[in-house]
């Protein structure tokens, strides 16, 4: 037994030296790395070390035109994983719309074709949380036109009725670069509430002119009585959830919720064309972590 570990070891010794003297560093476990928040547990995690593609068993992709008027067909081609990251790029390409129809009035059947396209996944059916603390590290490109999203909707109910958290929008507002931490709630589309943290994103470039070349954390902190939503361990936004109650009665933010990973383009990200592509956001883990006896996928642990 002594002599081949001492073997293993010798081996595993010079195996190292070969791979550094090729310029090649063995690819880090982050699964052995993760530190955990004190009373809290880790319930579900995705490193995006393994494989091409976003794990099929926890993910999945939005398609064509979804929301806002934005300008990109969403499509699973544009989402990826590199070394140990997912990435979502943007792309200027010409799509044909399949469900294109000169008459109707309806945006996503009126316009012929998109002139650009990117990816939004979810874990809604997979994957679903009731309170906890995510945390999200990620990298945005914060050119014209980019409106990259880190956020949850509820499980029950239509939007807003089901409640919305953005731990992190990216897009412009009169014209300015912002960041964003959001919720939203209320009747219907015509009847919505927000509580929103809009910080001008010149705030952000005066604390380090390097930001956008950055990966950055984004954290929440999800209880029965409050929401808060932090970047790199500041406070954007702290949302009270006596306060977010809908017309009926009920309360989507007491309710479990899925997780949404998205770059869209145009709209609010603002004009695109003058906008050298492709862009890419990159995400290099989502963690989500509960207290134990807190509520995983709606029922009590």
């Amino acid at each position: 037994m002594l002599e081949r570990s001492t073997t293993y070891l010798i081996t595993c010794f010079f195996v190292s030296i070969a791979l550094s003297s090729c310029g090649i560093k063995p690819k880090e476990n982050k699964e052995a790395k993760i530190p955990i928040p004190q009373g809290y547990e880790l319930i579900w995690h995705d490193e995006f070390n393994s494989g091409e593609k976003p794990d099929p068993d926890s993910w999945s992709y939005e398609h064509g035109f979804v929301r806002n008027n934005e300008l990109q067909w969403y499509q699973e081609a544009n989402a990826t994983l590199i070394n140990g990251n997912l990435i979502i790029t943007g792309k200027r390409e010409e799509l044909v719309n399949p469900d294109y129809n000169a008459g109707s009035g309806d945006w996503k059947r009126s316009r012929k074709a998109a002139q650009y396209t990117s990816s939004s996944i979810n874990t809604r059916g997979k994957f679903q949380f009731q309170y906890g603390i995510v945390e999200v590290r990620a990298k945005i490109d914060t050119a014209s036109g980019m409106w990259p999203a880190i956020w949850t909707l509820g499980i029950e109910k239509g939007w807003p009725s089901n409640g919305e958290i953005d731990m992190m929008e990216y897009y412009q507002i009169d014209g300015k670069p912002h960041i964003l931490a959001n919720a939203a709630w209320g009747a219907n589309w015509k009847n919505v509430s927000w509580d929103s943290a809009k910080i001008p994103f010149i705030e952000f470039l005066k604390k380090d002119p390097q930001w956008p070349e950055k990966f950055h954390n984004w954290k929440m902190e999800w209880t029965p009585d409050f929401i808060k939503l932090y970047l790199d361990d500041e406070l954007l936004n702290e949302i009270d959830l006596a306060k977010t109650k809908n017309p009926d009665g009920s309360n989507g933010f007491h309710q479990p919720h899925y997780m949404l990973l998205n770059l869209a383009i145009g709209s609010n990200g603002g004009d695109p064309s003058q906008t050298q592509f492709p862009k890419e956001y990159l995400v290099d883990y989502v963690r989500i972590f509960q207290k134990h006896g807190q509520i995983l996928n709606g029922v009590n642990k």
